[in-house]
């Protein structure tokens, strides 16, 4: 690439690439930095994450002994490690936060899973971590949940920076993207700053392709002729694709001049979408295919380390976000055809990735209380 990194040119087709990954040993270390230099503009952490960095090192543990001493409880101790982790990284982004007047820099940080189904506690609970972290480049990640439109109008209204999480299908998004509206009208009516505020949507992806292909396998085992198992086998690791090329157009149309227009004069930010769950789960598909399929203006990729350093290497660049979109049309209608609703796939692949998250945590205080002891 002539000295000039892949990720650096992504941000010039107007998708920002942000990492998927948080660790104190990164940030010590200076390869989070680094990567910040090679083209990261963000930084995006869940509970599964931040088990994996407490339980993968010793790195934690004179903080935690240290915490445990000044007689911290174990949600204390798990705000305080966490907080300081994304505090630490935020600063290391203040730059591109600056150079970027807010777009980008950002870091994320969840709330606890337990509250993703209420509401006054997910609001409590921002607004908690919001303070305790205290940086104007954190956002605050809520899972998409039926439940969490009033949390997103409230915590937006607030002036508190939200990364919707766990979205999965275009209803999923629709709501979220409304609650997000509705929070920056309420801060108009009220004469507040609305340039403050910034939000993402997180969609998730490589999750569908997996439920909607172990499905398909299904399908093809069944089929009792060659023809019809290559026309169902033609159709796996296209759904989340074809799926996430339809959420971007309806973030366009939510978004446009004629629906956003007022609040944009005003001072609002769109809400940009955010592909998440960009690693290959299937090693038959390309390294990169959740990056090289979706690029396209005022979206953000985050992508864990094998996926940076697979698309640093040898990713596509070129805009693909809208491209085929008959195509992907077809793809949707022949998931139909098999009797297969999206929609509930999406929600189920919601419920699952709250559990999973939920079971994280779990391990994540069960490797505290073990450290303590």
């Amino acid at each position: 690439m002539n000295g000039f990194s892949r990720l650096k040119k992504l941000y010039q087709l107007g998708q920002s690439p942000w990492y998927d990954n948080i660790d104190r040993r990164l940030i010590e270390s200076g390869e989070l930095k680094s990567l910040v230099d090679l083209g990261i503009v963000g930084v995006t952490s869940n509970p599964t994450i931040f088990e994996k960095a407490v339980n993968g090192s010793i790195v934690y543990d004179e903080k935690i002994k240290r915490l445990k001493v000044e007689g911290k409880n174990l949600q204390e101790i798990y705000d305080e490690l966490t907080a300081d982790d994304v505090r630490d990284a935020a600063d290391m982004l203040t730059g591109v936060y600056k150079e970027t007047k807010g777009i980008d820099g950002y870091v994320s940080i969840e709330v606890l899973p337990a509250y993703a189904h209420d509401v006054e506690k997910t609001v409590a609970y921002a607004r908690h971590i919001f303070s305790k972290v205290a940086r104007p480049n954190i956002m605050i990640k809520v899972p998409g949940t039926k439940e969490s439109p009033a949390a997103i109008r409230a915590l937006v209204g607030e002036g508190i920076n939200i990364n919707v999480t766990l979205l999965f299908s275009v209803s999923q998004y629709e709501h979220i993207a409304a609650a997000y509206i509705e929070g920056l009208t309420d801060r108009s009516r009220q004469g507040l700053d609305l340039a403050c505020v910034a939000s993402v949507a997180s969609v998730f992806i490589s999750r569908i392709d997996t439920k909607v292909d172990n499905i398909l396998d299904v399908f093809i085992d069944r089929a009792h002729d060659l023809e019809t198992k290559q026309r169902i086998g033609s159709l796996k690791g296209k759904v989340a694709v074809a799926n996430t090329k339809f959420i971007y157009q309806c973030f366009k149309e939510l978004f446009a001049d004629r629906n956003f227009g007022d609040l944009k004069a005003r001072g609002a930010r769109v809400q940009r979408p955010l592909w998440a769950s960009t690693s290959t789960k299937n090693q038959a598909y390309s390294d990169c295919i959740y990056v090289d399929d979706l690029i396209g203006p005022q979206t953000i990729n985050t992508m864990p380390h094998a996926t940076v350093d697979a698309f640093v290497d040898h990713g596509h660049l070129a805009l693909t976000l809208e491209s085929d979109m008959d195509g992907a049309r077809a793809d949707i209608l022949q998931l139909q055809d098999l009797g297969l609703k999206l929609e509930t796939i999406c929600e189920e692949a919601q419920s699952e990735g709250l559990i999973a998250f939920e079971r994280s945590f779990e391990a994540m205080m069960d490797s505290l209380k073990a450290k303590i002891a």
